[in-house]
């Protein structure tokens, strides 16, 4: 499944720090539907993130009754991305 959307940087202030883009309401009902498949448990989901030029494997995180995709360190170093940026998200999940 291969997935693209736009979406905002947000920062989450927990035990450690994360950053994340919200996967969109019709995209994150298309991951619900091979989520049982392809999760690993807790209901994450493993999946390829492309920003820009930069890849990296992640896993989705379930939040609020859709998904979260974590943006790594590696990823906004790679492509200057703060929080607040708009980026246009590749996402890859093999189902």
């Amino acid at each position: 499944m291969r997935l693209r959307f736009e979406g905002v940087i947000w920062y989450w202030r927990g035990p450690a720090p994360f950053h994340f883009v919200t996967v969109p309401p019709a995209e994150a009902a298309a991951i619900s539907e091979v989520a049982p498949v392809v999760t690993y448990g807790w209901g994450m989901i493993p999946a390829a993130v492309t920003i820009g030029a930069t890849r990296v494997t992640t896993a989705l995180w379930p939040k609020d009754g859709a998904y979260v995709v974590p943006i790594k360190k590696a990823l906004q170093d790679a492509e200057h991305l703060g929080v607040d940026d708009v980026v246009t998200v590749e996402l890859e999940i093999d189902a």
